[in-house]
């Protein structure tokens, strides 16, 4: 089955920058069979997309799903006054309030823009593993492709941990658990949560196991100061040298948030190939700061865009974290910082990369066919001189048309294969076991 969308503005992300002003891109069995302008190849079906641009999928390299159940808690909090606030609320979860929780989060992902959800889980209250099963089950159900990151904390407070007791699973459970998800063959990366919930000798068995199953490496790192007082309290260093410490610097790796790095951090990052997601509206959400994320680019690291849990940042709205990083580069280095088209690289060829993906994240023959269109007739592109720049300069946007493996599940701005309003009502119904 090969489909013609056509009469668009496509963004392609090569490494050229291409775009095609009056383009089209044929799908072909769910991959990108051709892209171009001009003569246009013979196709099964026609769409004609009315001048809309067309984007990559959007790759979300960060998010915690379950958070859509707990919105507008803690509102003045820091990080660790958040979480401690939050962990026994969340220490409510099971299968039934993930189902609701994920479904929500996705629907949203999805109507912005978004084909790829990386979903770092770590709350398993009293081992309950139905939690990832429900996080399979909606994202299968809505359309999106998962990355699962089979998160996990073993440190609890009687420790010295964050977390309470109640919330912290066995380590060797959460490592045959782990395992178990990947002879499924499910799409997953294995990540403990953090190193002020995480024993060393988990981050070390962990990095270990993921190199024999040939897995990717997830954690959260340098989110805030207190985690660094923290971590040279604990370990006598900081959370990047912590990170080497336990075999974590290498290819395959990436942190969430990374806002509190050295000029010697970024590089060890850009010299390692450890990646990082760009969480811009979580991080000023909890006074955390912002990432060096221009400083990184220039050192050639891996940066993608995360939209973090609905906890911390109240919308999962892809697209309007490649606004928001827009405008925090440009605060921290001036308006030449960073340009619209360098922002939402960072959504998709970024997102791609840190993943470790090279079958996403631009339109180039074979790969995904992951497919975004976005109207351009809407009131806030009226007067736009450059559709695209306008697109992330008035963002959010909902997308009109979003493909993901060929498959259409978003059209005319609506979600295909679900009801956005029983969605909705079925959340509402969860969450109201989780008000303080």
């Amino acid at each position: 089955m090969t489909t013609l969308l056509h009469n668009a503005h496509v963004v392609v992300m090569d490494d050229g920058g291409t775009e095609h002003e009056n383009g089209w891109v044929l799908v072909d069995d769910g991959r990108i069979g051709q892209v171009g302008s001009g003569d246009q190849p013979d196709a099964d079906e026609t769409v004609d997309l009315r001048g809309a641009v067309v984007t990559p999928g959007l790759v979300n390299s960060h998010h915690h799903l379950y958070q859509t159940l707990t919105r507008a808690q803690a509102q003045q909090a820091d990080l660790f006054t958040w979480l401690k606030t939050l962990y026994p609320v969340w220490a409510r979860l099971d299968g039934e309030a993930e189902y609701a929780a994920a479904r929500t989060g996705i629907a949203e992902l999805a109507l912005s823009g978004c084909t790829t959800v990386f979903d770092h889980h770590y709350v398993v209250p009293d081992g309950q593993q139905e939690v990832f099963d429900a996080l399979l089950r909606a994202a299968d159900e809505l359309g999106v492709h998962l990355v699962l990151g089979r998160g996990s904390m073993d440190l609890g407070e009687s420790q010295g941990g964050l977390p309470p007791d109640s919330l912290v699973e066995e380590r060797d459970s959460i490592l045959a658990e782990t395992e178990r998800l990947a002879a499924r063959g499910v799409d997953l990366a294995v990540a403990p949560c953090s190193p002020f919930s995480v024993t060393k000798e988990l981050m070390v068995e962990s990095a270990e196991l993921a190199r024999r199953l040939g897995l990717p490496l997830h954690t959260h790192l340098a989110e805030t100061v207190e985690e660094d007082a923290y971590c040279r309290e604990l370990y006598g260093c900081s959370p990047v040298e912590y990170l080497e410490d336990v075999g974590w610097i290498a290819d395959g790796v990436w942190c969430a948030h990374c806002v509190h790095l050295s000029q010697s951090d970024v590089e060890t990052f850009a010299r390692s190939g450890v990646g990082v997601a760009h969480c811009p509206t979580s991080n000023l959400r909890l006074g955390a700061g912002v990432a060096p994320v221009r400083e990184l680019l220039d050192a050639g690291a891996r940066v993608g865009l995360g939209v973090d849990g609905s906890a911390s940042n109240e919308r999962s709205d892809l697209f309007l974290e490649v606004k928001q990083a827009l405008l925090v580069a440009r605060g921290r280095h001036g308006p030449e910082a960073m340009t619209a088209r360098d922002a939402l690289r960072l959504a998709t060829r970024g997102g791609a990369g840190v993943l470790s993906r090279d079958d996403i994240g631009s339109l180039e023959p074979g790969k995904r066919a992951n497919i975004a269109v976005w109207s351009t007739d809407g009131l806030e592109l009226g007067g736009a001189a450059d559709p695209m720049a306008g697109l992330v300069f008035s963002a959010p946007h909902r997308v009109e048309r979003l493909y993901v493996d060929g498959d259409e599940i978003v059209r005319g701005r609506s979600l295909v294969r679900a009801d956005e309003q029983r969605i909705a009502r079925e959340h509402r119904v969860q969450a109201r076991r989780f008000l303080p």
